[in-house]
């Protein structure tokens, strides 16, 4: 009862996580079943069934708080599911051995990305308003539809920063739309997982577990994708992910290090951490306290116009 107790929560949290970050709910909630020693192809598994519903919901909730542009949803939600039953079905037929590290590898990778990114850059907002093309969406949910199967997580640290790195949509849009497309995405994963695994091994309570904790935060989410920073969120998030895997390899076997020097990674990732989030801390100040300048300064000018 604790355990599903515990995996509600973290489907709680990693659903106010993606919701306001546009990614990171398989990548965190993957993680965790890994941990408890779940084999990486029913936690893909196990997450992408629970995913049908959360992306569902978050999808509704976004497109009622005017977040989606549909447009993007189309374009990129079909190769995505392409990408997503292919991956499955790639996932499913490898080897636990040999699938646990390399799940754990792209894992960290992930959460590399989403550490380093949310830390160290902002939004371009140079082209926005320009259209996405369907020759830059189409391999963009290829790709991140592969990686989000195999990967138990992946749609969202793939194409959430590739569309906001064009600058063509406002960022509150990219996030609606990659969590609305998510729900092709989990249902073709879904699809792929069933077909070639199955329903063997999957926990039916996990799945609710982890469902239910997302409904409940999904329409919160949508509301909060307007007020939380990300900048701070992602550092957060960012830095469990990659300790969490990084803890995986080492119990993979794939390296031969000891008791002492396995302390010490340990003990330098929450350094840089705790860094990259006082940096995100930082960063997210000045800017506040820029933007808040430069408000004043309009109003000023406005005013002095109006005199």
């Amino acid at each position: 009862m604790k355990t599903i107790i515990l995996i509600g929560l973290v489907g709680l949290a990693a659903q106010l996580v993606d919701g306001a970050l546009g990614m990171a709910y398989g990548v965190t909630t993957t993680t965790l079943l890994l941990a408890i020693g779940t084999n990486p192809a029913t936690a893909s598994a196990t997450v992408h069934l629970a995913e049908i519903g959360t992306t569902l919901i978050s999808g509704i909730s976004h497109w009622k708080f005017g977040n989606v542009d549909w447009k993007v949803v189309r374009r990129i939600a079909l190769p995505g599911a392409v990408g997503a039953f292919v991956g499955a079905t790639v996932l499913s037929n490898l080897s636990t051995e040999s699938a646990a590290p390399i799940m754990a590898i792209i894992l960290l990778a992930l959460g590399i990305y989403i550490l380093t990114r949310f830390t160290f850059q902002g939004i371009p907002r140079g082209h926005l308003g320009k259209p996405l093309r369907k020759r830059f969406l189409a391999p963009l949910g290829l790709l991140a539809g592969f990686v989000d199967a195999t990967g138990g997580g992946g749609w969202g640290p793939v194409g959430t920063p590739a569309i906001l790195a064009s600058g063509r949509l406002e960022p509150r849009k990219v996030i609606g739309s990659i969590d609305t497309s998510e729900f092709v995405i989990a249902l073709a994963a879904s699809l792929g997982f069933l077909f070639s695994l199955g329903s063997q091994g999957i926990n039916v309570g996990w799945v609710l577990a982890i469902l239910a904790g997302g409904v409940i935060a999904a329409p919160l989410a949508a509301w909060l994708v307007r007020h939380v920073p990300p900048r701070l969120l992602g550092a957060s998030v960012g830095g469990i992910i990659v300790l969490t895997n990084t803890r995986s390899l080492f119990r993979s076997g794939w390296f031969e290090i000891g008791g002492t020097l396995q302390t010490v990674a340990y003990g330098v990732i929450v350094l840089a951490w705790a860094g990259c989030f006082a940096y995100s801390l930082r960063a997210y100040l000045q800017d506040r306290d820029t933007e808040s300048a430069d408000h004043l300064t309009e109003e000023a000018n406005k005013n002095a116009v109006a005199v």
